[in-house]
């Protein structure tokens, strides 16, 4: 199975406001750079999109490395935060609906094709491919700004 390397970054103005998100895949010497944003939209939404729609690009099933300095993406899955949720009908511990159920329901179709491992890195710090990913997302945020 191909190894695939993973990188994301979201980011908001305003949260909710205008997000852009990032996601730098690398496999050998290969490397293919995704992103996009949303008019109205928060920082959680984006860093999902960020994995969802870099995931959605590979074309066949991988072992891909998620790099992503999200704790609310990563924790949900090495704390297993997912699993609880699905065994409580999409419900957090506290009974509150748990949010953006459709991107989660998207990103576990993504996690049965291919075989993911999570890592959390520290946000803006000495990552050079999670600055990279930081700076596209900020960049796509700039790219609305000016189409509204």
């Amino acid at each position: 199975m191909k190894r695939v390397t993973l990188y994301t970054d979201g980011a908001c103005s305003g949260n909710p406001g205008i997000g852009g998100y990032a996601g730098i895949l690398q496999y050998k010497n290969q490397e293919k750079v995704v992103t996009g944003g949303e008019k109205e939209t928060t920082n959680n939404r984006m860093e999902l999109l960020a994995v969802i729609t870099s995931l959605e690009k590979i074309k066949e099933p991988c072992e891909v490395d998620v790099y992503s300095d999200s704790a609310y993406v990563v924790n949900a899955f090495l704390e297993n935060w997912i699993g609880s949720w699905i065994s409580n009908n999409w419900k957090t511990s506290t009974k509150k609906t748990v949010q953006n159920i459709e991107l989660w329901q998207r990103l576990l179709v993504q996690t049965e094709r291919h075989k993911v491992t999570w890592h959390k890195v520290k946000g803006h710090a000495d990552n050079e491919l999670n600055n990279r990913c930081d700076a596209l997302a900020r960049g796509e945020i700039e790219k609305i700004k000016k189409e509204i």
